[in-house]
């Protein structure tokens, strides 16, 4: 538990010159995460808000929306044979009368691109699962309870370099990938690492769904890494209305973010982006023509 990083010898080679020394790695191990006692998934992550990382989950997969539909989370004792705990595994324990999810081996789960759904379906998934919709923020849309978030294209410029500020464990092993939230003026809120960049966004929704935050209809999601499927699904489901990458989109994020009026900006790098969909988010000062 809180094996973040690691240490393993390395040889190192400068110009020539060949030395040894120890190298900090992040720790990469299995989580299982297991619902009333029974199997569910199992994730690669790194070690650290294990709870959040499942509670964010169970949320990307429609079974959690608020923290009273939690009644608790624990580490499984004696997980291996000898019975010790090897806190790789949690089990997540539904309030009463909170739906269980038919848990099998065909279970129809959408939160990975190797799911095997078509786009469509993956699509259809997610757009009847969700909670919160993300309306424009314009006229009645924003008095039906949708996003009023409004964020100036210079403030999402300088959200990747107070992103990478604020990664503390990054510095030391330049191996995780970072996802944070911020307000619509550039305000960190919480920020989480993990090996997964899917994994650190579950972080970041899980910790606000067990604080009550949820939905985060409020804020901007920046992940360090491309803008999947998978990270546009857990935005959504989390009520976020605004995702930034600083690398490229899949075209079924794309499609996703147009269905649901997610605002989905990729390659965000200094005062460059591109806006795929939700343009009426951004205060653009000029008219936005073209095809």
């Amino acid at each position: 538990m809180g094996r973040v990083t690691e240490r393993r010898r390395v040889i190192r080679i400068r110009d020539g010159a060949i030395s040894t020394r120890p190298d900090t790695l992040v720790a990469e191990e299995p989580l299982e995460i297991r619902l009333n006692g029974k199997p569910l998934a199992i994730t690669m992550r790194t070690p650290g808000d294990d709870f959040a990382l499942a509670a964010g989950f169970l949320v990307s997969e429609g079974v959690l929306g608020r923290a009273d539909e939690l009644a608790n989370i624990v580490y499984c004792a004696g997980a291996t044979e000898e019975g010790s705990n090897t806190y790789n595994v949690v089990d997540v324990t539904l309030a009463p009368g909170v739906p269980v999810p038919d848990i099998t081996l065909e279970r129809n789960v959408y939160t990975t691109s190797s799911c095997g759904l078509c786009g469509k379906a993956s699509l259809d998934a997610v757009r009847t699962t969700a909670r919160w919709p993300l309306a424009d923020g314009l006229g009645d849309g924003a008095a039906a309870g949708g996003s009023a978030v409004r964020i100036e294209p210079e403030t999402l410029s300088v959200l990747p370099d107070r992103l990478r500020a604020a990664q503390r464990v990054f510095d030391r092993t330049g191996g995780l990938h970072a996802a944070g939230l911020f307000t619509p003026e550039g305000e960190l809120l919480d920020l989480r690492e993990d090996v997964g960049r899917h994994n650190a966004v579950d972080k970041l929704v899980g910790r606000a769904l067990q604080q009550g935050l949820l939905p985060l209809s409020g804020s901007v999601l920046m992940v360090s890494g491309r803008a999947s499927f998978e990270l546009a699904q857990k935005a959504v489901m989390a009520g976020i209305p605004v995702l930034a990458a600083v690398s490229a989109p899949s075209s079924l994020a794309v499609d996703l973010a147009a269905e649901t009026g997610l605002t989905l900006v990729g390659f965000l790098r200094g005062t460059s982006m591109n806006v795929y969909a939700g343009e009426q988010r951004l205060a653009l000062r000029t008219a936005v023509g073209g095809t």
